[in-house]
């Protein structure tokens, strides 16, 4: 059994905007839980934490046996029940599940125990170009994820009542640049308008604004420094850090943003599926796990786990959400661990980070200009009526969307896609649909959601 106090209400009177912003929220008791959960157990031995996360795991299989077809059948095929999971070595006896097993049985991976009032239905085509559709538990999901993410942002001493630029993808419109939101603490641009035409603009109200962090893609933070770079615009006076997320960090990027905004580079790893998050702490850039998240696995070409300072595939199963368990999950992600225990004290698993593609991560416009694809990659109901679906670009401000077409597809569905596209991607780039039978995969077995045979490297931006 896990003892929480509530000493930590007093971290909490520091940000006053917080409780101001939750109120507003569903079920914020959960965020309140976690957080508080959080705040001690993150100095909690490797042993302690390892007791929760087991003790979790035995919950989260008891509940995806009883109430999940989709695990029931998966059980009862090995001749297993969930007792038989006695250690983390044991959750092995169970397959991955990977992105098409999701596809092909979302509604028999839903918890039946959960009625359709309860379910938030999420979709999203991640880096393969294919939408994938799950559930979280309304209100209660994003109210926990928050409490990670305040934890997290804790570190570098973040609070919800600082002022933050936020550059993640947004697209706000043909005629607005950006657009104040949470309570004006958070200033959204635009990153579908960062020409050389507006990134004056977008300079001169950042200075105005005077934030305390960028939080965003890294593609499209990188488009801000290299502008600034070139032509050796000051540093935004009083930022304290830069956030990174959804996105690999490459060392170029990293070496940029330290030099143009005089200031730390923070970033984490997590995932719209909720099975794992880690992030850096106040003294390493190493990702550290978080075990009350989820229970993270590295696998190797050979399935087995990886063991020493090999790199392999992230396996997680996430210990939150019971509307849709995913268990052993292969997210598709690279990454190896770091044998040591880091300095600021936290017991947590390390990870080198994640590797990623900068090849896929921009698309040229007609004139040069990169943009960032990130925001683009399938959070939109449209692509509910394809099967999949892949960019291809070879010629600078052309762009082919292919498209496998799923039987519910229509002619009428091809204007909106289009005009979807078009308003992401700007006047500077001309899309053209194409149907196609099928979209090859890369050696690996991937599918990549953009094809790009330009060249693209951080010297371009």
């Amino acid at each position: 059994m896990v003892h929480i106090s509530g000493k930590v209400d007093d971290v909490l009177k520091k940000d006053s905007i917080t409780s101001k912003a939750l109120s507003l929220v569903p079920y914020t008791g959960n965020f309140w839980r976690y957080y508080r959960l959080l705040k001690q157990s993150q100095w909690w031995s490797r042993a302690r934490l390892e007791e929760y996360q087991l003790q979790q795991l035995n919950r989260l299989l008891n509940h995806a046996y009883e109430n999940v077809p989709y695990y029931r059948r998966v059980f009862d095929e090995r001749g297993l029940k969930p007792k038989d999971i006695q250690d983390f070595r044991d959750l092995q006896k169970l397959p991955y599940l990977t992105k098409e097993i999701v596809r092909n049985n979302h509604d028999d991976l839903r918890a039946r125990n959960y009625p359709e009032s309860r379910l938030e239905r999420v979709t999203t085509g991640g880096t393969t170009g294919t939408p994938l559709v799950f559930y979280y538990e309304r209100g209660v999901s994003r109210a926990i994820e928050w409490a990670f993410i305040k934890a997290l942002w804790d570190r570098i001493d973040y609070h919800f009542a600082d002022k933050c630029i936020i550059l993640r993808g947004q697209s706000l419109g043909p005629d607005r640049l950006w657009q104040p939101t949470f309570f004006g603490r958070w200033l959204t641009l635009s990153s579908y308008r960062m020409t050389d035409q507006y990134l004056p603009g977008y300079i001169e109200k950042i200075r105005q604004y005077r934030p305390r962090f960028i939080q965003g893609y890294p593609s499209s933070i990188t488009i801000l420094a290299r502008y600034m770079k070139a032509r050796k615009v000051e540093p935004f006076k009083g930022l304290r850090a830069v956030i990174c997320a959804s996105e690999n960090v490459y060392p170029e990027q990293k070496k940029l943003f330290e030099e143009v905004f005089q200031c730390r580079v923070f970033s984490f790893y997590g995932l719209s599926e909720r099975v794992a998050l880690a992030g850096a702490c106040e003294h390493s850039d190493h990702y550290h796990v978080a075990p009350e998240y989820g229970v993270l696995e590295l696998a190797g070409p050979d399935g087995k786990e990886v063991k020493g300072d090999g790199r392999g595939v992230i396996v997680a199963t996430g210990l939150t959400n019971y509307a849709m368990p995913l268990i052993r999950y292969n997210t598709g992600d690279i990454s190896s661990y770091v044998h040591e225990k880091c300095a600021c004290g936290r017991d947590y698993p390390l990870l080198r980070g994640v590797e990623g593609r900068l090849a896929n991560a921009y698309i040229f416009g007609r004139n040069g200009r990169l943009i960032p694809t990130t925001g683009l990659q399938g959070h939109t109901r449209l692509l509910d009526c394809v099967e999949r679906y892949q960019l291809y670009q070879d010629t600078k401000g052309e762009v082919v969307l292919n498209i496998i077409k799923k039987e519910s597809f229509s002619d009428k569905d091809f204007s909106p896609i289009l005009a979807e596209f078009h308003n992401r991607l700007g006047d500077d780039v001309k899309i053209e649909v194409r149907v196609v039978d099928d979209i090859p995969l890369t050696s690996r077995g991937k599918l990549n959601y953009l094809v790009q045979k330009l060249p693209v490297k951080i010297d371009d931006f």
